[in-house]
């Protein structure tokens, strides 16, 4: 029995008016391509006992109940977790909008702090220090839990593995990285008892200078590692340093050397160095901050072919100078050392970029909002962080139409019949009563919580058939690339789901 094609195509063309104009749909937020202009909506002071301290790192917390608070971290060794969602008053001060937003603070080293890392569903927080250790503090106690000793030089940075909160790495400027398991046994206790555990495993001279004072073997002094990344596929990182421009990529299950490695120009290997790195929240996508005055983009999976693109705008003069693009790899935010803080699209490299104007000293740290799109937060010398926060009015619930467009075209109506129908299978009723209809929206709702066991029904053997042998011969011959499986690591070899593009004919056949 077959479906009355003017059901069907009544139904396809609900749907595609649905997601087009006719009906309120909550999709993921995006930034305006016209947005032009972020908002400072908000501006504390980092101070203690009324003497102000440069803010050294800022994190926003992961999970999103708690995204909204962020932590910084200053040159006195503080620790203070303010929330970014209170409303400040552009006439009060900025001590007291710091009263006003600030969770709590608390003294975690007798040092500089240069990064903080949230774990553990942001119950818990690490330390890096200028005291050559870390600390894990419970985040609602203010409590130092363990501290990790090894680094015999200051730890300048932190990243924590991406599903396994018990795993860290850190980098170090004695120039070596090393990696924590917190779940390893006792090793010591510190003078002030607190609990030491060593690191797993540590890799030193991972970018030797070659401009540096040789030592008595002939051997290049170590330059300081100034950025680590936890990849995505939980077993490749990428570390960065002082000595020149080249981002190593590192296997964790055999440290000797590094699987590939990634600089904007392979033929003449400067000599600048890189500040910061960042990746997305899938991970496809990592950002370098060159001390050559550019940003640059790699694409994880495509690192034989250099940067996709290079930002330009900002000076960066120092090493507190960082970069961070967004959760939703759309933006680039970046400090600058003259004072200004810069925005760019993703996808518009050459368009001009946003400048945030109102800090007074160099913009160091800055940082995303997992959460709230289009939020931002960034420290300077001036003593102050700000927030800032896209205008209201350049800020989408949907899509841009152009993506939709594309993807409700991408399947021929002819076939959207055919995934809804057998040849020897009665149609799917499209109402539950035949005297009383329902909206596009109820319809989509009923065939999509429908159970496994009626799920094969949505598809011809033909079709499900044929696309599960496409599939799989796409995957053989990705994995067969010789390229890929020399030149890339491991999370090459297993690319993300998320990359994968769906469409309406996948969630058919992931049922079946």
């Amino acid at each position: 029995m077959q479906m009355d094609s003017s059901v069907s195509q009544s139904f396809f063309h609900s749907i595609r008016s649905r997601e087009l104009s006719s009906f309120r749909v909550r999709k993921r937020p995006f930034i305006d391509e016209l947005a032009s202009d972020f908002t400072e909506i908000g501006v504390v002071a980092v101070e203690h006992d009324a003497v102000q301290t440069p803010p050294l790192a800022i994190s926003f917390c992961k999970a999103s109940k708690n995204s909204h608070i962020f932590a910084v971290s200053d040159e006195d060794g503080y620790v203070s977790l303010f929330d970014s969602r209170k409303k400040l008053s552009s006439a009060a001060s900025h001590q007291e909008n710091a009263e006003k937003a600030r969770i709590s603070d608390w003294v975690a080293h007798q040092n500089a702090i240069f990064d903080v890392c949230w774990t553990k569903e942001d119950t818990r927080i690490l330390t890096a220090s200028g005291d050559q250790t870390i600390k894990i503090w419970d985040a609602q106690e203010k409590k130092c839990t363990g501290v990790l000793m090894g680094h015999a030089g200051s730890v300048k940075c932190l990243s924590s593995h991406p599903t396994n909160c018990d795993l860290v790495i850190s980098g170090s400027r004695d120039g070596s990285f090393a990696i924590w398991d917190l779940r390893c046994k006792i090793n010591s206790k510190s003078r002030c008892d607190e609990v030491c555990s060593p690191s797993t495993s540590m890799l030193k001279g991972a970018h030797p200078s070659t401009q540096a004072r040789r030592g008595r073997r002939g051997k290049a002094a170590a330059a300081s590692i100034t950025s680590v990344l936890y990849l995505k596929d939980g077993n490749s990182v990428a570390t960065a340093g002082a000595a020149d421009s080249v981002v190593k990529f590192w296997d964790t299950r055999n440290l000797k050397s590094n699987v590939t490695q990634a600089c904007p120009h392979p033929e003449s290997s400067t000599q600048k160095g890189i500040s910061s790195l960042s990746q997305d929240l899938k991970g496809v996508f990592l950002t370098a901050s060159c001390m050559d005055n550019r940003i640059y983009l790699y694409n994880i999976l495509q690192l034989d072919k250099g940067p996709k693109q290079a930002f330009c705008g900002p000076r960066i003069e120092s090493f507190y100078v960082k970069s961070a693009i967004s959760p939703d790899a759309d933006h680039i935010v970046s400090g600058s050392s003259d004072g200004n803080a810069y925005i760019w699209k993703v996808t518009k490299p050459q368009v001009e970029s946003i400048t945030l104007k109102s800090h007074d000293g160099e913009v160091t740290a800055v940082d995303w909002c997992p959460s709230e799109i289009g939020k931002v937060a960034t420290s300077a010398d001036d003593f102050t962080v700000r927030i800032w926060n896209i205008q209201t009015s350049h800020c989408s619930s949907s899509r841009s139409p152009s993506l939709i467009r594309r993807r409700v075209m991408a399947i021929p109506s002819a076939e959207c019949r055919k995934l809804l129908m057998n040849e020897n299978e009665d149609p799917i009723p499209l109402t539950k009563d035949p005297g009383r209809s329902h909206s596009p929206d109820e319809s989509l709702h009923q065939i999509s919580s429908s159970s496994p066991s009626t799920a094969p029904l949505l598809s011809t053997p033909k079709a499900h058939k044929k696309n599960i042998s496409s599939v799989s011969d796409s995957n053989e011959t990705f994995e067969k690339t010789p390229e890929a499986a020399m030149k890339s690591p491991s999370s090459v070899l297993n690319p993300p789901s998320s990359l994968k593009r769906k469409t309406i004919r996948d969630y058919f056949l992931a049922a079946a």
